[in-house]
């Protein structure tokens, strides 16, 4: 079934997903060369706390942490740990929170310090990608036509879309109905109505579209391990135009700060 918000839920959601993008943000202030992932977890959970929320990922179906961390071929759900990030990594850091009774939930790939050109690229497309996904989630339109947005974008560039993770619906749980896959046929699917709120997530490969699980039983990798990236946005279907509710301005603002360039 499909839970359809009324505009004060859609602003409860907007809430939390803020937090989540200030979150986020939190990240940015602080990944670099030498840091332990652990670390950004342990900040994350600390500022979602401190403004009156609960880590929506923490203990959700048994996962042990506030953030998933995925570095370069792992395309989500990496745990955070003693791993130091390196010159050149790029991660995925995806986070929820749960305010109010509502979920949100976002994700951004960062650079580690200076990272090789094709990387910047892939990260550069697949957010590009969320974009023409998020154009798409207007009442009317169909799921599929956000999965042909993502797909026809990034494998005009050689790359893969990940077959096996989708996006979802979120609002009173983090996960609810639809599935919002980001591959897919213009005019198919479940067609999208004003109050829908949904979690557009792409997951773009440089390589295969084959993805592993890791043996911790969460980790999901690439197969060939060419790297990954992943951006997701929190958006309310409406009329003529979606509407974000998350937000990727407070982590931008941060790498500005520190003089790292935004992909």
């Amino acid at each position: 079934m499909i839970y359809f918000k009324t505009d004060e839920e859609i602003e409860l959601i907007r809430e939390s997903s803020l937090l989540v993008g200030k979150t986020l943000a939190e990240v940015a202030r602080l990944i670099a060369p030498g840091l332990k992932t652990i670390e950004l977890d342990r900040a994350a959970e600390e500022f979602i706390r401190s403004n009156s929320a609960q880590p929506a990922f923490k203990g959700y179906n048994g996962f042990p942490y506030t953030l998933c961390i995925s570095i370069n071929e792992q395309v989500v759900h990496g745990f955070p740990g003693d791993r130091v990030l390196r010159e050149g990594d790029i991660v995925s850091v995806d986070c929820g929170v749960l305010k109010n009774g509502f979920y949100g939930d976002s994700a951004f790939t960062f650079p580690v310090g200076e990272v090789k050109d094709e990387l910047k690229l892939l990260m550069k497309r697949t957010k590009e990608s969320l974009y023409k996904g998020i154009e798409m989630a207007i009442d009317g339109k169909r799921v599929g036509d956000i999965g042909f947005a993502v797909q026809r974008h990034v494998e005009s560039y050689g790359y893969s879309v990940v077959r096996d993770l989708v996006g979802h619906g979120v609002g009173r749980n983090l996960h609810e109905k639809p599935e919002v896959p980001n591959y897919g046929k213009r005019g198919t699917g479940i067609r999208m109505s004003k109050g829908m709120v949904i979690a557009i997530e792409p997951m773009i490969n440089l390589g295969t579209k084959n993805v592993i699980q890791e043996s911790d039983g969460w980790t999901i990798r690439t197969a060939d391990r060419k790297p990954s990236a992943h951006y997701e946005h929190t958006v309310a279907v409406k009329s003529g135009k979606a509407e974000v509710l998350s937000s990727f301005v407070y982590i931008e603002e941060e790498l500005n700060k520190r003089g790292i360039e935004l992909i």
